[in-house]
């Protein structure tokens, strides 16, 4: 079984850790994906780094240019990659743009992500329909979930037609605004992971966008599965290196 579903199937909430690779150093990137796991992390989420990030903020941004700086490409990700799976057990999903999937062939990517035990991918430029018309059968081939986001102004049909085009976990952003935004959730945050609960979807969902602490983690998993901390972990690795990353879990789960 793919490593999200068995980890979906745990009766626990889910915290995933999205970071860019390459970033703050080249080489840091496996070194970050094993310390999130002896941290207690139950997913990561491996940001390749674009040129042109439209839904990321700026800390993203900024991480993301400094690892092209650094010199990171998709081929070297894969070969800081291709031996992970000797060490890592937990859930590993790549989330980019779908440009440098596009460029490197769409099936050869998928194939050397099955290689080296990628569990999923995450693309939100890549559209449904086209997903479907042209390259389910290939992910579904290298056992690669495809993960979709939805936004609080998704209308009901489409998240329903969503939930049936994936089989692993829907994305749930938390607002209409980039990564890094959001401080906090309101009422009208709260109300949309309400309603999206009460849909009961076949696919469990994981709140992304605005989560940083132990309050905004409790608060997106009241109703969700899961939730994912991207900007608030990269300030931190900014800030304080990998040294830092114990105590930021720790923070997160009050462990």
């Amino acid at each position: 079984m793919n490593r999200i579903k068995e980890k979906l199937a745990q009766d626990k909430k889910i915290l995933s850790i999205y970071f860019t690779a390459g970033y703050p150093s080249l080489e840091d990137t496996v070194p970050i994906i094993k310390e999130l796991e002896q941290s207690g992390v139950d997913m990561v989420e491996i940001g390749l780094p674009f040129s042109d990030p439209l839904a990321d903020g700026p800390t993203i941004q900024e991480s993301s240019t400094a690892a092209l700086k650094n010199g990171m490409t998709t081929e070297h990700l894969f070969s800081q990659l291709s031996k992970i799976r000797e060490t890592v057990s937990i859930p590993l999903i790549i989330m980019g743009y779908f440009n440098p999937v596009l460029q490197y062939g769409v099936e050869a990517f998928c194939k050397k992500c099955s290689e080296i035990g990628i569990d999923g991918l995450i693309l939100p430029d890549l559209p449904l329909a086209e997903y479907k018309e042209h390259y389910e059968q290939i992910f579904q081939e290298n056992g690669l979930v495809n993960v979709f986001l939805i936004t609080p102004q998704t209308s009901e049909e489409r998240i329903r037609e969503i939930d049936n085009a994936t089989d692993g976990f829907i994305y749930m952003v938390s607002s209409a605004s980039t990564t890094g935004k959001t401080q906090g959730f309101g009422s009208v945050q709260t109300d949309y992971f309400k309603r999206v609960a009460d849909m009961d979807l076949k696919n469990p969902q994981i709140v992304g966008f605005g989560i940083s602490n132990s309050k905004t983690f409790s608060t997106a998993t009241e109703h969700a599965k899961g939730a994912i901390i991207g900007s608030a972990f990269i300030k931190m690795i900014s800030r304080d290196g990998r040294s830092g990353i114990r105590e930021f879990i720790e923070s997160i789960r009050h462990i």
